[in-house]
């Protein structure tokens, strides 16, 4: 899947900074902390929990408590106050703390199960094991620290992309543009190797004019990349870190 579009519009410079998450989650306002690892999480959870299926080789039920768990305990002791991002990336920092936790967990032989005494954080775990079963990910024990990396780089960015397009599908059912999502769905979202309609056969089934499918399609992309680019600003603590993390997503390349 391949966007044409063009981080920053014409000028192809990039926003002015945004609020960062990962700022904000070490913020002494408690409110403002919580809505950051909330945010946090909505990005990161997907990801840890394939991780912690494929990596530590853990069953189904086991990663859902552990992910749970995992989320629950960064929300409550503030896991984030001891990120330092010239050091890492947060997904690199999350990893460690996955690791430590798991391996805390197994030594004491017990696991925050959902539905106990902790707050339950909504977490939809049938879409990601669903995704793994048709992705097929493969990652064992022996993995080296680059090819984990890699895999979390690679599950954090689709993460953050799949975000990204539910914000703008409910973006444009807020406004009564329904038919702009629909057409960035059926030419930017399906399947790339499958025949897409034409301009013209599109015009015909949504009963609107070719210039229409021209601007619907065009405003759509525009909001799509206003919105994954805010996504990708909460998760990033730096301008170069910034610009590295739009290019992975959106396949932009170096000004």
């Amino acid at each position: 899947m391949t966007l044409d579009t063009q981080i920053g519009g014409p000028s192809g410079k990039f926003p002015a900074t945004r609020w960062s998450a990962v700022r904000a989650a070490r913020s002494p306002d408690l409110a403002e902390r919580k809505r950051a690892l909330e945010t946090i999480t909505a990005a990161y959870w997907k990801p840890i929990y394939k991780y912690t299926r494929i990596r530590w080789g853990k069953t189904d039920e086991d990663a859902k408590d552990l992910t749970q768990g995992f989320f629950t305990r960064l929300i409550e002791k503030n896991y984030l106050v001891d990120f330092d991002s010239s050091k890492a990336r947060l997904r690199t920092f999350l990893r460690v703390c996955v690791d430590h936790f798991v391996a805390n967990e197994a030594k004491a032989a017990k696991r925050l199960k959902r539905g106990g005494s902790a707050e339950h954080i909504s977490l939809d775990f049938a879409v990601a094991e669903l995704e793994m079963e048709q992705a097929k990910v493969s990652l064992t024990n022996s993995a080296s620290p680059e090819r984990i990396d890699e895999f979390l780089e690679k599950e954090f960015l689709c993460s953050l992309f799949g975000l990204a397009v539910e914000d703008l599908r409910k973006f444009c059912e807020g406004r009564g543009k329904n038919t702009h999502f629909r057409l960035f769905e059926i030419l930017d979202l399906e399947d790339a190797d499958s025949k897409h309609p034409s301009y013209a056969e599109l015009a015909a089934q949504f009963k609107i004019a070719v210039t229409d499918v021209t601007n619907y399609l065009a405003f759509s992309r525009r909001e799509f990349r206003r919105i994954a680019l805010e996504k990708v600003r909460e998760m990033t603590t730096s301008e170069d870190e910034y610009r590295r993390e739009a290019r992975a997503l959106l396949g932009v390349e170096s000004e």
